[in-house]
């Protein structure tokens, strides 16, 4: 028998973007495909799985608000749009072999169930993915927010955020300066400081209150989501003082 799982439970934030792939817009069928094929592996581990899907590959409602349209019309506009996603990647679990349920923070019955808490929790325990979409129902909160509340929620021991050709946090943006040094390991205090683009101040803070870890990475490497959540290390992980300490100790500091 092997070593057991490093966790128990995940929760995996994917942005719109990622589901886009190398298209202008909208979902990449091929990339539905690997995340499906990595997350049936992870699972196969042992470890349960759920999932907070973005909708920027469809709709942006800070984007529209810009243009003039009402903020909360155009970020409830983003939650049906990752209602899409959500219902497209369950589509592509489900033909992967996987028992999915994707619940919804906004009223949708005939397509998603209701998020409840204990409903979720059950899933997971029966070995059934869990796809949460519509962020957290509520405008001016982003899926990244609604990442860290439900991780919290239902006990997630990680959030795993997966980002589209980033391979961690950096201290400038990689893709304006190259002198960038990447973090190994960063705390939570360190990288509200720096705003480093982790994610939003609120859900990074929510992280920080729960001692909930995060780690950052590219998910466009191969195998990436197998590969962090069985505990090799990649990217950046994001935590408290204590862990990020131990981490450089044994991995090195920012490089």
């Amino acid at each position: 028998m092997g070593d057991p799982p490093p966790y128990k439970r995940i929760l995996l934030k994917l942005s719109g973007e990622a589901l886009q792939g190398d298209l202008p817009y909208g979902i990449d069928p091929g990339m539905l495909d690997t995340i499906a094929g990595e997350l049936k592996k992870v699972q196969e581990l042992g470890i349960e799985v759920a999932i907070v899907v973005g909708g920027g590959n469809i709709f942006r409602g800070a984007a529209a608000s810009a243009a003039g349209m009402d903020r909360a019309t155009g970020d409830y506009a983003g939650m049906l749009a990752t209602i899409i996603n959500g219902l497209a990647l369950q589509d592509a679990l489900e033909r992967n072999g996987l028992t999915v349920r994707t619940q919804s923070a906004i009223a949708v019955t005939a397509v998603a169930e209701p998020y409840i808490r204990r409903r979720a929790m059950r899933h997971l325990e029966k070995g059934r993915v869990v796809i949460f979409a519509a962020g957290t129902g509520n405008p001016y909160m982003t899926t990244d927010t609604a990442a860290a509340l439900r991780a919290i929620e239902i006990g997630a021991d990680v959030l795993l955020m997966a980002k589209k050709n980033v391979d961690g946090v950096y201290e400038a943006d990689p893709f304006q300066d190259s002198t960038a040094r990447k973090f190994e390991t960063i705390s939570y205090l360190e990288a509200l400081n720096r705003r480093v683009q982790v994610m939003d101040s609120t859900a990074l803070s929510l992280c920080m209150e729960n001692s909930l870890p995060i780690i950052v990475f590219d998910l466009r490497q191969p195998q990436s989501i197998e590969r962090v959540a069985s505990g090799q290390h990649a990217g950046t992980t994001v935590g408290n003082v204590e862990t990020v300490f131990a981490q450089t100790s044994s991995a090195g500091s920012p490089r």
